[in-house]
């Protein structure tokens, strides 16, 4: 063996070590102080993806933000990408990693997500620090919309002792805003639930914002969904395995009572439905939109008949007592449908020390309506590599031309295409959350004016 692998080798050793405790399951850390976020990271441009070294002599070069390394020009997307860097700021670059517009945020924290809307703004998460309470990894409490100077133009604020906004946000084709938020469970009713955490709970709701009125208009709360098999003397009892349309109360235990931690969330309009990466249960929780709020409190009503209780979930069998069937994820982020029937998620994969992409198609059972019970998911596609490893943050995109951009929160973003092959990288100080690609010649690219 070279001293050149030898060397390479033991940096990943040391790199997994370094990143290893940080575990997904505990994403207190998923925003950690500027101190944590100045890991330095593994410069490994000659790995051409399968462990080898690349006898094509990859093109490196340095741009505003980082490192990229070419390994073949005629496979890349020549586009721009949108990253969320949660160490600095919301910017927009092209594949050389130079900064073509970057939002002037000021002393304002993203609270993860940003995207970039048609009309040239940017649709952001915002962390709200005028309220101290309900702060674990990921918190934003608000929403702002920005012009290109930064102003904002829409701001909304979800932020108390009693609920906070956190980590993700969709926008519908109505126009309409879904976000994920805590809500505090006081303890007295979570004992009442079945749940044996002697504490307040923090578990997840989903609301819907109408921009134009500042209302919500629709919710759904995890609390009204919820099952146990401890104490048959207390709602909710019964048996988890017989009932994976409900969710175990107890399936997770920690000492912050933030059980759940969502993280990731997508909208099918097509079929009204909702997906959710949650990250604590290393699952994919979807539920039905179409009903109203009082029926997503219920257990019937809405397309599906099952009103707010899960319609559908995988990647992880044992988070409704089926010890039998095969664990998918560890830690997830990032659901994402690409074109109908077609699902995109990145499991971190902390207990591994290894990452995946997973491309999966959905049952047609979601089509029809109907209730597809304890049917997994086919896997059409995955990429891993023993270089991509993010226990935290990170997601993963479906381009244009069928290659995949993946986003390493610790590390950067790499393309490959539907072989495996890595075609470009991309390595940064920063912290990662996601990345998202945009035609040069997108609506929102255009508005900007570069």
């Amino acid at each position: 063996m070279s001293l050149k692998s030898i060397t390479k080798s033991l940096f990943t050793l040391l790199a997994i070590i370094l990143l290893f405790p940080s575990c997904s399951k505990d994403e207190s850390i998923s925003e950690p102080p500027d101190s944590e976020v100045e890991t330095e990271q593994p410069d490994n441009p000659d790995d051409n993806g399968d462990g080898s070294e690349d006898d094509n002599n990859p093109e490196i070069s340095e741009g505003d933000k980082g490192t990229v390394t070419l390994f073949d020009l005629d496979q890349i997307s020549d586009s721009f990408i949108l990253v969320n860097d949660l160490a600095s700021s919301v910017y927009l670059m092209d594949k050389n990693a130079n900064v073509v517009f970057e939002w002037d945020l000021g002393d304002r924290i993203t609270g993860n997500d940003a995207v970039l809307q048609d009309d040239g703004t940017l649709l952001a998460t915002i962390r709200y620090d005028e309220s101290d309470d309900i702060v674990f990894g990921g918190y934003g409490g608000q929403i702002q919309i920005l012009d290109k100077e930064g102003t904002a133009l829409w701001d909304f604020v979800y932020a108390t002792s009693e609920h906070r906004m956190h980590h993700d946000i969709e926008r519908m084709p109505n126009g309409n805003i879904l976000a994920i938020a805590w809500e505090r469970i006081p303890q007295e009713t979570a004992l009442e639930n079945g749940s044996t955490h002697n504490m307040d709970l923090y578990l997840e709701s989903i609301i819907e914002i109408d921009p134009t009125t500042d209302q919500i208009v629709w919710e759904w709360h995890s609390i009204d969904h919820t099952i146990q098999d401890v104490d048959d003397t207390k709602s909710n009892y019964g048996s988890v395995s017989d009932n994976p349309q409900l969710i175990d109360i107890n399936f997770n235990s920690n000492d912050t009572g933030n059980l759940m931690h969502i993280n990731g969330i997508d909208y099918d309009a097509d079929n009204d439905l909702i997906y959710l990466s949650v990250n604590f249960y290393s699952e994919v929780w979807v539920i039905d939109h179409s009903t109203s709020t009082a029926s997503a409190a219920e257990h019937s009503g809405g397309n599906f008949g099952l009103g707010g209780d899960l319609v559908y979930r995988f990647g992880n069998p044992a988070a409704y007592g089926d010890q039998e069937s095969e664990r998918i994820f560890y830690n997830n982020h990032h659901p994402n449908l690409f074109e109908p029937g077609k699902f995109m998620i990145f499991s971190n994969g902390g207990e591994l020390g290894q990452s995946t992409v997973y491309e999966m198609e959905l049952p047609e059972a979601l089509d029809q309506q109907t209730i597809p019970q304890n049917v997994a998911p086919k896997i059409t596609w995955s990429f891993s590599n023993p270089g991509l490893f993010a226990d935290r943050v990170s997601g993963a995109v479906r381009l244009p031309n069928g290659n995949t951009m993946i986003t390493e929160g610790d590390y950067g973003i790499w393309e490959v295409t539907s072989s495996g092959k890595i075609v470009w990288k991309f390595a940064g100080s920063g912290f990662f959350w996601r990345s998202y690609h945009y035609a040069k010649d997108a609506p929102g690219v255009l508005e900007l004016d570069l």
